[in-house]
């Protein structure tokens, strides 16, 4: 699998240098935080190996963030608690953490994301259906945002060994749903999603 740089080369051949692509991984899981990234490249950038992190495999990916965070010229990570997707909601905290990742950079010529728009930037943003597939900044920015959540769910895993984190990665699976039924709602579920404020209720009402 290989990710054109198509949507790059176009703003590259128009003189613009500075092309960001941003990602997230974690928007449907239960528990655990969002994870977005951005990533720089200098123009004219290419690899074969950096492709949607959902279609490759986990030590690909583990190879190819070290690749990436190596090559790039810059990149940036925002961490979303699940007290924040609670507050704003998923599209909301996801598309503020974008925005906010695209102010960070020293320079920025536009903004390519994975189908979230974006407002109030100081350049041009397009946003692309399946870019993670299409774009190779909006690619690696989903393999950054990925390698680092799914770190961050097995040091859950050490400490809920109960929950099975390491294997669902927060994920709403039968195995999830019955440890969230027999050993409760923890600080890093997302209360705010259908069967944890389900849960939550009938805790309650037991009291």
């Amino acid at each position: 699998m290989e990710t054109a740089n198509e949507y790059e080369k176009r703003w590259w051949q128009d003189g613009k240098k500075y092309v960001i692509g941003i990602d997230e991984a974690g928007r449907g899981p239960l528990a655990g935080p969002l994870v977005v990234a951005a990533v720089c490249f200098e123009a004219g950038y290419h690899h074969e190996g950096i492709y949607d992190s959902k279609k490759v495999s986990e030590k690909k990916r583990e190879e190819m963030f070290q690749i990436i965070i190596r090559e790039a010229l810059e990149y940036h990570i925002r961490i979303v608690s699940p007290q924040e997707i609670d507050q704003l909601n998923i599209y909301r905290a996801t598309q503020k953490a974008m925005e906010e990742l695209g102010r960070e950079f020293t320079y920025v010529d536009g903004i390519l994301t994975d189908a979230m728009p974006l407002h109030h930037m100081s350049c041009e943003v397009c946003d692309i259906i399946k870019g993670d597939q299409k774009s190779v900044s909006i690619a690696a920015a989903s393999i950054l945002a990925k390698v680092v959540r799914d770190h961050i769910m097995k040091g859950y895993d050490l400490l809920y060994p109960e929950y099975g984190f390491a294997k669902h990665k927060g994920y709403g699976t039968k195995q999830h749903l019955e440890a969230i039924e027999k050993y409760g709602i923890l600080e890093i579920h997302r209360q705010s999603y259908g069967p944890v404020a389900k849960q939550k209720i009938k805790q309650l009402q037991f009291f």
